[in-house]
């Protein structure tokens, strides 16, 4: 790093308000010298979704589609959790915005209904970099006449759509891959993914639950077919919605009572979701908008241009998280999977996976646990990736996983304790 990128790194750190952010984060500020590096696996909420959901449980938990006061309040906070997410997201429209339990269940919904519309098209491109939701859920249509190609990781730790391209033919149905692995960090190029399954007629189905807390989703510059989050990580309770285009999940044969419209979102959308949680991930939209007025000159902006400067300032700070982070891991020794050029930070999020020699996994997460340093251990729900990367199932590999709350500070307290751990075991 040269001493201007040190001088910008600097000034980064210096704009983004993180002091300001961590006092609007209850768990943080009743944490004491607990420092989370979790969040991979849920980050923690702002008090004003806690107040949101808070809210939604003593104003009005009735039902929704009455014509009474407290039920028409929740007509309305659904659908203002709709513009917020359709805001967040980029959709054309927020009927395209369908919610319910978590990303998993809306994968194998629209599984489902793909297994229906095989007919000649018959392949599904997977990876082997993926979350099991996003793998498992498509072979399962193998009974349904499905087949498959794998795009495979290269050694440098990401997938290179050059790789895609000769897996890409006028029987391919579907490309499904994530945004960024939830293992290792790495960002895929899906924009570049959407231009090589569109020129052959197929469509595109992204799994975005780990990108969302750390970048600016665009499902219209990303030109994709579906997409799929998960509110734990994105600041909100538990919950997940899908995003389609409207003529797209318009034709997905789903399953719904008769009295439920043919159409989406609500073809989509089966049973009672949890009302409470959607109005929370509204919230936690509204607390990102927030953040990026503080990087805006003009009061006039729209939202989107809020969630555009949030998310972006979010990247910049978590990139020099990132930078770090990875050095504090290289002093260490850790072996580090997924990319771990300096030069290459750009195509990852400050989520790293990681050993120390032969040092067990979970001996390292115990005794950090110990210190007061929440990481997680484990194969990281990626059977395919562990693998890939030789190593056991049963014992896998160390994460750490950083958000815009978590500081400079935090990840150096993390490379002291890691420091003592590793004479503590060897």
């Amino acid at each position: 790093m040269n001493k201007h990128q040190i001088h910008n790194a600097s000034d980064v750190s210096a704009a983004f308000p993180v002091d300001t952010i961590r006092a609007m984060f209850p768990a943080l500020r009743q944490a004491g010298d607990f420092i989370f590096m979790d969040n991979a696996a849920g980050a923690q909420i702002p008090q004003s979704v806690l107040d949101a959901v808070t809210n939604h449980l003593v104003a009005h938990n009735v039902q929704r589609g009455g014509r009474y006061g407290r039920s028409v309040a929740v007509d309305q906070a659904i659908a203002d959790a709709r513009e917020s997410v359709a805001l967040l997201i980029n959709a054309y429209s927020p009927a395209e915005i369908c919610f319910g339990m978590n990303a998993t269940s809306f994968i194998r919904l629209v599984s489902l209904g793909i297994g229906q519309m095989l007919q000649e098209r018959d392949e599904i491109v997977i990876t082997d970099m993926d979350h099991d939701a996003n793998i498992a859920t498509w072979l399962a249509l193998e009974s349904a006449g499905a087949k498959f190609k794998w795009w495979r990781m290269r050694d440098d730790g990401n997938l290179h759509v050059d790789d895609l391209r000769p897996l890409v033919s006028d029987r391919t149905r579907l490309v499904a891959c994530t945004v960024t692995a939830h293992s290792i960090g790495s960002i895929v190029d899906v924009a570049s993914v959407a231009d090589i399954a569109h020129a052959a007629g197929a469509e595109v189905f992204l799994d975005c639950v780990h990108y969302g807390p750390h970048g600016l989703i665009d499902v219209q510059a990303w030109d994709c077919d579906y997409l799929v989050c998960s509110g734990y990580k994105n600041f909100s309770p538990h919950m997940g919605f899908l995003w389609g285009r409207f003529e797209t999940l318009k034709r997905l044969p789903t399953f719904r009572e008769d009295f439920i419209p043919d159409e989406p979102p609500y073809k989509v959308e089966a049973g009672t979701f949890i009302y409470e949680n959607v109005s929370g991930m509204d919230a936690a939209v509204r607390y990102l908008e927030s953040i990026g007025r503080n990087f805006l000159a003009e009061n006039n902006r729209s939202r989107r241009d809020n969630l555009v400067a949030g998310m972006n300032a979010i990247r910049d700070y978590e990139l020099v998280l990132a930078r770090e982070m990875l050095g504090v891991l290289k002093d260490c020794g850790a072996t580090i999977y997924g990319v771990a050029d300096e030069a290459r930070l750009n195509e990852r999020v400050p989520t790293f996976c990681f050993n120390i020699g032969t040092l067990s996994p979970q001996m390292i997460a115990e005794a950090m646990a110990e210190m007061q340093i929440g990481i997680r251990d484990g194969h990281m729900y990626a059977p395919r990736l562990m693998k890939r990367l030789n190593l056991s199932m049963d014992s896998g590999a160390i994460r750490a996983s950083l958000v815009h709350y978590n500081t400079i500070e935090e990840v150096r307290r993390f490379g002291e304790v890691l420091r003592v751990v590793i004479a503590r075991l060897s």
